[in-house]
């Protein structure tokens, strides 16, 4: 293999843009999440949009 496909196949790995193979903290984004749908909830209800 040349250090030209060795560069391009190490450059591949780093730009991983996420997706559904990404791995995470999955329980922390559906906290976050839910918190946000929350917040935003009673933001409306104050606001008097609902």
């Amino acid at each position: 293999m040349t250090a030209t496909a060795t560069t391009v196949d190490e450059a591949r790995a780093r730009l991983r843009t996420g997706g559904p193979k990404d791995d995470g903290p999955k329980i922390l984004e559906h906290v976050l999440g839910w918190t946000l749908v929350v917040v935003l909830a009673m933001f409306v209800t104050q606001a008097g949009l609902l």
